[in-house]
């Protein structure tokens, strides 16, 4: 596929949703069905695209002043609290798992959002810690503006290992321990996402700002936003 023939980026969202009641911090994964379109057989965390009812959906909590300040750089006006309720919509649908506080929606619910809401419950976006983004390269069938989001499992509305509502979107739906988890069936940037908050949880040091893989021109960049 040539990069004039390549697909519009449309802004997506990523949940590492980390559980540390083990002998070592281990990350909620699934597989992506052979057929997909994008990555097709891949481990990943859950995610996908931002739909434009995300813009509109309250919150209990709100995502901290400084992951909004940092996703501000290089974004549209107000995308913060659409990537953060993307995220748990994304993570709700795939998974089954609730990322949210018990509360009465105000005012009608948005479609998409009417199944979470029937649990009771509205979206808490203070449980997010944006951590990475990554703009996917020209020339894939599919590209997003990802921003990934790290949250501890103790946020969960519920029992972490119960999976029974989540889509077959994603297969395998597991806890992985950080050790094991890069010796799966990993895209390249899961695999630099890993390795990045794995230092984060250890403790060790990383360079102060979030790490953006810039995909977005002809020639990739790295930089931190800051």
């Amino acid at each position: 596929m040539s990069e004039a023939a390549s697909p519009p980026v449309r802004d997506a969202a990523t949940v590492l949703l980390v559980r540390r009641d083990g002998d070592e911090p281990a990350v909620l994964m699934g597989q992506r069905g052979a057929g997909a379109a994008f990555m097709p057989s891949k481990y990943v965390f859950p995610g996908g695209a931002v739909d434009a009812a995300d813009a509109s959906v309250p919150f209990a909590s709100d995502l901290a002043p400084g992951c909004l300040a940092r996703i501000a750089d290089c974004a549209a006006p107000g995308l913060g609290p659409a990537l953060a309720a993307g995220a748990i919509r994304e993570l709700w649908e795939e998974t089954g798992l609730i990322l949210g506080t018990p509360g009465a929606w105000p005012g009608a619910v948005p479609e998409g959002w009417r199944d979470f809401a029937a649990t009771g419950h509205l979206p808490a976006a203070a449980a997010l810690s944006f951590v990475f983004r990554a703009i996917t390269p020209p020339g894939r069938p599919r590209r997003f503006d990802a921003r990934f989001f790290l949250a501890d499992a103790a946020a969960i509305a519920g029992d972490p290992d119960d999976f029974a509502r989540a889509s077959d979107e994603l297969s395998h739906l597991h806890w992985v321990p950080l050790g094991a988890a890069r010796r799966l069936n990993l895209p390249f940037i899961t695999e630099v996402v890993l390795g990045e908050v794995a230092a984060h949880l250890k403790g060790e040091p990383v360079e102060d700002g979030v790490p953006f893989f810039d995909n977005s021109g002809s020639v990739p960049a790295f930089r931190r936003l800051v």
